[in-house]
């Protein structure tokens, strides 16, 4: 893949062999007193503080980790629309954007500055990821988890929803980018209708994001990643060989993975795409606590301490993945037990 891949290449192996994702963003916010029940979600901060995200950023270094993913997941932010029923104008919108990128940059900077500094460390410079939600976030009703976006959605809608974004996040130069949470299939060509013969697109995913990255020949590294709510297929039902099937044929996409899945499903997750793909495998799961998108909040459930991700990371590393962090619910401390374990294997 060229020079496109050797940024992220070159960072897990001067990781050891597995490098370390960061958390999650918008519960160390909240942790700080953020209150971000708005459909802007955690991107709210990017207009009402953004020193604290540049704080969390900085604690999340701290922690071990090497990647930095920015505070632009939310779709409603970065299809513009979420900032216009804020009252600001497109150009504020992109602006704002731009931000979740430069604010992630900065943070990372300074803490470079102090650690290169110091004769002996652990820490590598960080690279930042340019976080890219899907479509069923933009929704806001849980069909990121479903992958049940209605009939009316198709490819050129979906290619629609994401260009924009990705031009204007490509422009602000992230080292890496983050498709996350994808619900279902990655198809990029037409199919027949087995009814009739005439050819239908079963676009009910994020295709999108395959071609446009051809499209808009983006050079930065990517990664994809999938959610899972039964430790088998994607939350649509299909199965990750059909996903990957289409994935594995663009070399705009250096790694792919899950993210956002109960912790408890890894393992398995790992060793099957390893039987499918050879691209770099990412992993970076919730605590396993189950969110209710419907209802906006999290149900009681069996999740994941620290000192479990402690253990199951240097499992999920021999199994197979290059790229380990975590998602929602999980902390600085779970990174740093995370970074710390790998460390000491590395």
């Amino acid at each position: 893949m060229g020079k496109c891949s050797s940024l992220l290449e070159d960072l897990i192996e001067k990781a050891g062999g597995c490098a370390v994702i960061d958390g999650g963003f918008a519960t160390q916010l909240e942790i700080h007193g953020a209150s971000i029940n708005d459909p802007l979600w955690s991107a709210l901060c990017l207009i009402k503080d953004p020193d604290l995200i540049k704080t969390v950023h900085t604690e999340y270094l701290e922690a071990g980790a090497d990647i930095l993913v920015t505070s632009s997941y939310q779709p409603l932010l970065a299809t513009i629309p979420g900032f216009l029923s804020k009252g600001l104008s497109v150009e504020e919108g992109e602006l704002l954007l731009e931000r979740s990128v430069t604010l992630a940059v900065e943070a990372r900077d300074k803490f470079w500055d102090v650690v290169k500094s110091v004769p002996v460390h652990s820490y590598n410079r960080a690279l930042i990821a340019a976080s890219i939600g899907s479509y069923g976030a933009y929704l806001a009703d849980g069909s990121e988890y479903s992958g049940c976006y209605g009939p009316d959605v198709n490819l050129d809608k979906l290619k629609d929803f994401h260009r924009r974004r990705l031009q204007v996040l490509v422009r602000s130069c992230p080292d890496l980018l983050a498709f996350e949470a994808i619900p279902n299939k990655l198809e990029a060509q037409p199919k027949t209708d087995e009814k009739n013969g005439s050819l239908t697109r079963l676009f009910w995913s994020e295709c999108a994001c395959v071609e446009l990255l051809e499209e808009e020949n983006v050079q930065i590294p990517s990664w994809i990643c999938f959610s899972s709510v039964d430790g088998e297929n994607a939350p649509s039902g299909e199965s990750f060989k059909e996903c990957l099937d289409v994935i594995n044929k663009s070399k705009k996409v250096n790694a792919v993975g899950i993210n956002c899945a109960p912790p408890h499903f890894i393992e398995s997750l790992i060793c099957k795409f390893k039987e499918l793909t050879e691209k770099a495998i990412v992993v970076y799961p919730n605590s396993g606590e189950v969110w209710d998108g419907r209802a906006k909040r999290w149900l009681p459930s069996q999740c994941f301490g620290d000192d479990k991700f402690e253990l199951y990371a240097t499992r999920w590393r021999d199994s197979g993945a290059k790229l380990i962090g975590g998602c929602c619910r999980t902390t600085p401390s779970t990174i740093q037990a995370i970074s710390k374990v790998l460390k000491e294997m590395s």
